[in-house]
């Protein structure tokens, strides 16, 4: 047997303990050591797939378009609470009243009157005829008065008298005087607008109205209504507020024009105004329209 032999003392330098329990710790664990970059985990390579290996897979599911909306729809419908129900309905119902009001408003014709509409609008043209009538009467009887020479100097000049009055009236070359009414348009607003006077003119001249002044300003054939700054103008002239206007006619013909459903009156109120009618004994209408001179247009024979 051979004997192994120890080596000497006199090789071996001496540790301290502490260095000989870091060589001992050393030994039982091994040390980790950096991972050099070759060595490094490199991915996997992808693997290679016969187009054939295709037809045997299962098919992806597709998205449908329609059940991603119909999804989209349901998380954004509102829940039908009472509450939401109940707004729902009173705005259906507050738009349908407003809807109806306005085609009422717009399309309001004799059909829709009451009796008592009716009655004091047949009345008002039953009046208006009878007076027609009755002119028309009186000047056939001039006429043949004066064609047929019965009548006397003083006479045919009374007649002449008379027409110059009423063509110097209907021209507004004088000032008049008669029954009839005003009208005060108080509109703190200004929503009420030259249509609105322009309306109320025609509506006075087709009662029957012999002479109108509005604002000061006397109203002829040829007068025009318009708008400057909010400020209502007749034939130029700016009228104040409220709106005063004057006309000479039958009063109880007049006034119904006035407050008849669907008339000036109401068309006021729709504007956030008022119109107050008065009927009057006697109006005085002292403004007069000065003539412009014709150039164009001469008597013809």
């Amino acid at each position: 047997m051979t004997k192994r032999k120890r080596p000497s003392q006199g090789n071996r330098k001496p540790q301290r303990p502490d260095q000989a329990a870091a060589k001992r710790q050393e030994e039982r664990a091994p040390a980790e050591q950096p991972i050099p970059q070759h060595m490094e985990p490199q991915p996997a390579p992808l693997e290679q797939v016969d187009p054939g290996q295709d037809a045997e897979r299962p098919p992806m599911a597709s998205v449908d378009g329609r059940s991603a909306w119909r999804r989209l729809l349901r998380m954004g419908r509102p829940r039908p609470t009472k509450a939401n129900l109940l707004s729902a309905l009173l705005a259906v119902l507050l738009g349908t009243a407003i809807a109806t009001q306005v085609q009422l408003t717009n399309s309001r014709g004799l059909e829709d009157l009451s009796q008592s509409d009716l009655v004091r609008v047949l009345d008002d043209v039953s009046v208006r005829s009878s007076r027609l009538d009755q002119q028309v009467r009186e000047l056939e009887a001039t006429r043949d008065r004066l064609k047929n020479g019965t009548g006397d100097t003083a006479e045919a000049m009374q007649q002449a008298e008379n027409r110059v009055d009423t063509l110097g009236i209907l021209a507004g070359a004088v000032p008049a005087h008669g029954p009839g009414i005003h009208v005060t348009i108080s509109d703190p607003d200004r929503q009420v607008t030259g249509p609105v006077v322009l309306d109320l003119i025609q509506e006075l001249r087709d009662a029957g109205a012999e002479a109108i002044d509005v604002g000061g300003v006397r109203v002829v054939a040829s007068t025009y209504i318009g708008n400057q700054n909010s400020a209502i103008q007749v034939d130029g002239h700016s009228v104040a507020r409220p709106i005063e206007v004057k006309a000479i006619g039958d009063s109880k013909t007049l006034a119904s024009a006035m407050t008849i459903p669907g008339g000036v009156v109401e068309s006021v109120r729709q504007k956030g105004g008022t119109a107050v009618v008065t009927e009057v004994d006697d109006v005085r209408i002292t403004s007069v329209h000065e003539a412009t001179p014709m150039t164009h247009a001469t008597p013809a024979e």
